[in-house]
């Protein structure tokens, strides 16, 4: 459809738009000094409910940052496609475009995770390990609904079999809901650093499909 690439950039835009006004209201709405040693928490009534609803869980904790290698190994994967296609075709122009984009979209999701990681917003409800981590956004719902997504989409566009398609499809939703679910009831996060991760991935995610989209109606002409 004629558009569509267009289209899926502006509700990108929107989101990631949607997303820079949460993070401005989470330093401004209900801010009180309730986080580790007494660091600032915006929404803090919601977030101190909620926290408190469901406690702390590290066996949670640990099951889903390891499980946070699955994204890694499916870019891992997407960039060991598009090494295979740079040696066969012997140059970066011939590999396919979408794959080009895909590794673009990967890096801006990567400085995301580490702008967030040296910039706090806020911190952890607990310390990890003895250490106050930063929180906002949650850095592995970020990679998770950031990569998920584009597996889903880049086997729709390159398998043949229906079957792979479902099969792929039923796996990346499953995992993304066991993830951000884990995320949320493992406690390690306040619930607005879970919110600000689904705003942010939903945007770029958006903005990498249209980008795709456009490269493709292009190709039609």
């Amino acid at each position: 459809m004629r558009n569509n690439g267009k289209r899926l950039i502006i509700t990108g835009v929107a989101l990631l738009a949607a997303f820079v006004l949460w993070t401005a209201l989470i330093q401004r709405v209900d801010v009180r000094p309730v986080g580790q040693n007494g660091t600032n928490i915006g929404f803090a009534a919601f977030n101190l409910w909620f926290h408190k609803l469901t406690g702390v869980h590290m066996a949670i904790y640990t099951l889903t940052d390891w499980l946070g290698l699955v994204p890694i190994a499916v870019c891992l994967g997407f960039g060991g496609l598009g090494l295979i296609q740079l040696i066969k075709r012997r140059s970066l122009m011939k590999v396919d475009p979408d794959i080009l984009l895909l590794g673009a979209y990967y890096i801006i999701v990567i400085f995301f995770y580490l702008f967030f990681e040296m910039v706090p917003i806020n911190y952890r409800p607990i310390p990890i390990d003895g250490v106050m981590e930063a929180s906002y956004p949650s850095s592995t719902t970020l990679l998770v609904l950031s990569v998920m997504p584009t597996l889903v989409y880049q086997v729709d566009r390159r398998a043949s079999s229906p079957a792979v398609r479902r099969l792929t499809g039923a796996f990346a939703v499953l995992f993304s809901a066991f993830m951000v679910v884990g995320r949320l009831v493992a406690g390690v996060h306040w619930a607005t650093d879970i919110a600000g991760s689904v705003l942010l991935s939903a945007g770029l995610f958006r903005a990498y499909r249209g980008a795709a989209a456009l490269v493709d109606e292009r190709k039609r002409g």
